[in-house]
């Protein structure tokens, strides 16, 4: 069998659409999961909300790690795999997962030992603090589970199999949906079946156990094989540093960016903070509500990669530029719908979430002004799928360092330190930078560096 005419032949358009279309799905519902979370940490406490919030903000941190090692791994297999080589493409999917579950174990320790000396950064109300500690150390425990999870599922994204991961988060999530009430509260809601009243250490352990499900799964797979590729258990225990090498520095950047990006955040958190509790609450909210806009956007963006790295690994480059340009088109579409229904039904959207007029009243406004951003956010993630395929990341990381540094946090320390300004330039903030960070990406994409990058 011919692996590489699978998505190299034929329409582009077509094949973006055939890998795009069911990791968007697996992805969205996902994300449902995930704000399904927060609509039932909601019906706990603002404090509860903004615990979670403070917690997911700093998790994100140790998360660069599986970015970093994920974005390599992306490059080389896809590469790999557009030039047939298979035996190297399955050696680097078992280098992915073991390097990758190495990395998790030492960082789990040492994040689990800082965890409470950095949400003590953000708060000092116990409640708040109780709720982050709660949600935070099992997922922490886990972390070595999650990392191997996205592994696997990105193996097989770059192998052209985009029906299986999809299969494999819609049991997830589906397990996560159905497992957060009956742990969180002492009864379901809206019935009287008893529960077994964890609060916030109940959605993280569901969560967690919609984890594991999905490594099974997605490992199961793998190990099975298919007639694409089928790896060895004895693979995963042999460390090849020619490899792991590359791992750690090809994605470098994107985690580099990726750091800068979530300190961003961590700064940003902070500066929020001050306003108080309500505002970290809706700050909260708005979060799973923009993550669920770019489940879509990840789905597009994960073809695309798939097929952009395929085709460099060919020597496709026309292929390549089509397929990311077609990618920013659907972004563009996608997201200008989706702040049409933003714009219009602020606070139907944050009353799902919470019941305080307060917080509601706050995320009105800041659901308004950010979700337009997210039509820029769509382009950017488009074109940039060409240096995720190609393992040129810098642009990555020049977006980020000028877009998030150089703009949003000047304009949030003087907002808030110097003139006291209101809450609503704190959303303008994220405009500013998002803007900035298409600016360069459209530059970045134009130079065509990325067109002679391989590894």
């Amino acid at each position: 069998m011919d692996h590489n005419n699978e998505l190299l032949t034929g329409n582009f358009k077509k094949n973006l659409l055939k890998m795009s279309i069911p990791t968007m799905l697996g992805f969205v519902l996902q994300a449902v999961y995930d704000m399904v979370d927060m609509i039932w940490v909601g019906r706990i406490s603002s404090s509860a909300v903004a615990g979670v919030t403070i917690f997911s903000t700093v998790f994100w941190l140790v998360n660069i790690l599986n970015d970093v090692i994920g974005t390599s791994s992306i490059s080389l297999i896809t590469q790999s795999y557009g030039k047939n080589d298979v035996d190297r493409s399955r050696k680097i999917v078992e280098q992915t997962l073991a390097f990758k579950g190495l990395v998790a174990v030492i960082t789990a320790i040492i994040f689990s030992v800082l965890l409470k000396p950095l949400l003590n950064f953000f708060t000092d109300d116990p409640e708040v603090l109780k709720a982050a500690l709660d949600y935070g150390y099992i997922r922490m425990f886990f972390l070595p589970i999650m990392f191997s999870s996205y592994s696997v599922n990105t193996a097989l994204r770059c192998l052209g199999d985009a029906k299986t991961p999809m299969k494999i988060m819609i049991i997830s999530s589906v397990a996560n949906i159905i497992l957060d009430p009956i742990f969180m509260f002492d009864k379901i809601p809206g019935t009287n079946i008893p529960g077994l009243n964890m609060g916030v250490f109940g959605a993280a352990l569901a969560t967690v156990i919609s984890i594991v499900i999905s490594f099974i799964l997605g490992f199961y797979v793998l190990l099975k094989g298919n007639e694409k590729l089928k790896i060895t258990i004895k693979g995963l225990f042999q460390l090849d540093w020619e490899i792991d090498k590359k791992l750690l520095t090809i994605g470098l950047p994107t985690g580099i960016e990726m750091l800068m990006r979530n300190l961003s955040s961590v700064v940003t958190l902070k500066f929020i903070s001050l306003y108080g509790t309500n505002v970290v609450a809706a700050m909260g909210i708005g979060g799973r509500i923009f993550n669920f806009a770019f489940m879509p956007l990840m789905g597009i963006n994960m073809g695309a990669s798939t097929i952009v790295g395929q085709a460099l690994g060919a020597n496709d480059i026309d292929r390549a530029k089509e397929t990311a340009r077609f990618s920013s088109l659907i972004n563009v579409i996608m997201m200008g719908v989706l702040t049409l229904f933003a714009i219009i039904f602020p606070e139907q959207i944050m009353k799902i979430f919470i019941n305080d007029p307060d917080v509601i009243l706050i995320g009105n406004t800041m659901v308004r002004v950010l979700t337009p951003a997210l039509i820029l956010a769509g382009i950017s993630m488009g074109l940039g799928t060409v240096f995720t395929g190609s393992g040129h990341n810098i642009p990555f990381l020049i977006a980020s360092i000028l877009s998030r540094w150089a703009i949003q946090v000047p304009i949030l320390y003087f907002s808030t330190r110097v003139f006291h300004l209101p809450i609503i330039i704190i959303w303008f903030s994220y405009v500013a930078a998002e803007v900035v960070e298409f600016l360069i990406v459209s530059i970045e994409y134009k130079r065509g560096v990325w067109e002679t990058k391989r590894v």
